[in-house]
């Protein structure tokens, strides 16, 4: 078979009923609200590419978007069902399509979505039916400023005549998905350039405290493993992510004298000392963008399960949860890492004093799955 469409494929060739077109425009509704609510780009547009491989011939379908140094690829970001078993596709998944490829070519100045029945009989298919791809649908993705982002792909095996209702299908719905794939894509920039921001600031302030080296990060997975532990959603663990990066931020206020100090604080150095945590919330609250769960892990990582914590003396549930998590996996660290002042605990030690320490300083319901958690490591590691 030959392309439905040799030259410019329009959805509008395809004659379609009512009931087809009622049906395919509530299925948008449902992608769209999945991809409105979802917490990043990926989760927002594999409900999209499963909805595809469902409700037509397509055995598998994907999400390409631009990438690379130069911005010449268009990697794969998302995929769903069956692909071809080649050589050639599997350099594709780890390297990506290229912009020079006649398909991304011809999406480059086309507005609809295409459709080839046989790509090895269309000059904008070359190359596919190499990969193992026979027959394809493909629907661009433009950014705010019209450029072509990336698109959404489907595909068969065997040669396929795409029919009147999964061409429908699949205008109404890639079409649609794609504007949101462009704001999910740009959201997505953004919140990586504020991760890399908020890891920065936590790895300068860890530089100047004089702490050991890597604790940001070490803190940080910890945290991160113990909100998986606890079936946190992603959208949560970033939040959690972001709080663990600044969870000291208010020690950039505490003076050298004390912050290097290499002795024990004294009751009036203490006091300055403990001032971090008001200044860290202040410095935070700043940034306009920090959900407040994240400041929460900053306002209450030091404050105590039996109240004799500071800066407000907080007691059980009171403090937040991320605050709790936090304390656990800050207070591991700082046991099991040398400090001037002391030798690194070993593992054993640490949890043995976290077990102590269970319904005194932390909550003892979160020390038992955090005990948990490094008992499996070690298990893990013998």
């Amino acid at each position: 078979m030959t392309s439905l469409f040799p030259k410019t494929p329009h959805v509008s060739d395809f004659s379609l009923g009512d009931d087809a077109r009622t049906t395919a425009a509530q299925s948008v509704l449902t992608l769209t609200r999945l991809a409105v609510s979802a917490p990043d780009l990926v989760s927002g547009i594999t409900p999209t590419l499963e909805h595809l491989v469902t409700h037509t011939a397509a055995v598998g379908s994907a999400y390409f978007q631009v990438g690379g140094a130069k911005a010449l690829i268009y990697q794969v970001r998302a995929a769903w069902g069956e692909m071809p078993q080649t050589l050639e596709m599997q350099h594709l998944a780890v390297h990506g399509l290229p912009a020079d490829t006649p398909l991304m070519r011809a999406l480059e100045t086309g507005t609809h979505p295409l459709f080839f029945d046989d790509t090895a009989a269309a000059p904008q298919t070359a190359g596919f039916s190499e990969l193992g791809v026979a027959s394809l649908a493909a629907c661009p993705v433009r950014d705010a400023g019209g450029h072509l982002l990336g698109a959404f792909l489907m595909h068969t095996l065997e040669p396929h005549h795409w029919q009147a209702e999964e061409a429908t299908l699949f205008s109404m719905v890639a079409g649609t998905i794609a504007g949101l794939a462009g704001r999910l894509a740009a959201d997505e920039q953004t919140v990586q350039t504020r991760e890399s921001a908020l890891r920065a600031l936590g790895l300068a302030l860890e530089a100047r405290d004089g702490e050991t080296q890597g604790h940001t990060d070490r803190v940080t997975t910890l945290a991160l493993r113990m909100g998986a532990a606890l079936s946190w959603s992603p959208a949560r663990l970033q939040v959690l992510r972001w709080g663990a990066y600044l969870h000291d931020i208010g020690k950039i206020a505490i003076p050298d004298a004390v912050l290097l100090k290499p002795d024990k604080l004294n009751e009036a150095e203490w006091t300055v000392m403990r001032s971090h945590v008001e200044a860290g919330v202040r410095f935070a609250s700043a940034l306009e963008f920090l959900p407040a769960a994240a400041l929460d892990v900053i306002t209450d990582h030091h404050e105590r399960w039996n109240g004799q914590g500071y800066p407000a003396g907080k007691a059980g549930e009171a403090i937040s949860l991320e605050g709790r998590i936090f304390a656990l996996c800050d207070v591991y660290d700082a046991l099991t890492s040398p400090r001037p002042y002391k030798a690194a605990w070993t593992a054993e030690q640490a949890l043995a004093e976290i077990g102590l320490q269970a319904g005194q300083h932390f909550d003892p319901e979160l020390a038992r799955v955090f005990s948990d958690m490094m008992a499996a490591d070690s298990e893990h590691s013998n």
